[in-house]
């Protein structure tokens, strides 16, 4: 029987290269490295090379989490427009409003029409994610409840677009109010559509 090497590693030695806390690492990789990665579902993605953007995500997670935002964006747009609707409702009670010009009246119906459009855009999420709650069509749901919060955010624009000029129309007649009115727009236009996509087209990666 051939003599046995006294330098090969025997079954009674300590760990080799390959066995231990050392198997699992990556060549390479220095030790303690595996802390510096962020763990947790909101954690950024690795790549070799560097941090890339993105989350850990199913799709039914984020379709959770996307839709936790609607719901908050719907809160905001449901104050203001319900606020604005309650008050076009009043204006029809009131004994000024026997004193309005046809002209006046047709853009009073107008606003208040546009103004239950709107209310009835940011509240179909509602009742669109009631109907289909259970149906496992989260990623629908969620598109179809922001199509219409942008659809109801269109029409709030006009709404207050429009009773801005009703009001500055019964409260003055100088030539300045058209003017008025678009610079407002214009700002509505601005701060709510054009600076947004804006920002996403300048901030947005491609990877």
């Amino acid at each position: 029987m051939p003599d046995r090497d006294d330098g090969a590693p025997g079954a009674g030695e300590g760990p080799g290269p390959g066995s231990g806390q050392g198997a699992g690492k990556e060549p390479g990789r220095r030790a303690g490295e595996e802390a510096s990665v962020p763990v947790g579902r909101e954690r950024e993605s690795w790549r070799e090379g560097g941090l890339v953007r993105g989350r850990h995500e199913t799709p039914e997670e984020r379709a959770d989490r996307r839709w936790t935002e609607l719901v908050q964006e719907i809160r905001v747009a449901q104050t203001g427009v319900q606020i604005l609707f309650g008050f076009l409702l009043t204006v029809v009670f009131t004994p000024r409003f026997v004193e309005l010009s046809d002209a006046d009246r047709s853009l009073y119906v107008t606003t208040i029409v546009l103004a239950a459009a709107a209310t009835g855009a940011l509240i179909g999420p509602v009742s669109f994610h009631r109907i289909v709650a259970g149906r496992r069509i989260k990623p629908q749901t969620v598109q179809w409840a922001s199509r219409l919060i942008f659809l109801g955010l269109v029409l709030l624009l006009a709404t207050m677009v429009s009773a801005l000029l009703l009001v500055l129309r019964v409260a003055s007649d100088d030539g300045f109010v058209p003017w008025l009115v678009t610079g407002v727009a214009a700002w509505y236009l601005l701060a709510w559509f054009v600076l947004p996509l804006w920002a996403r087209h300048r901030y947005t990666t491609r990877d």
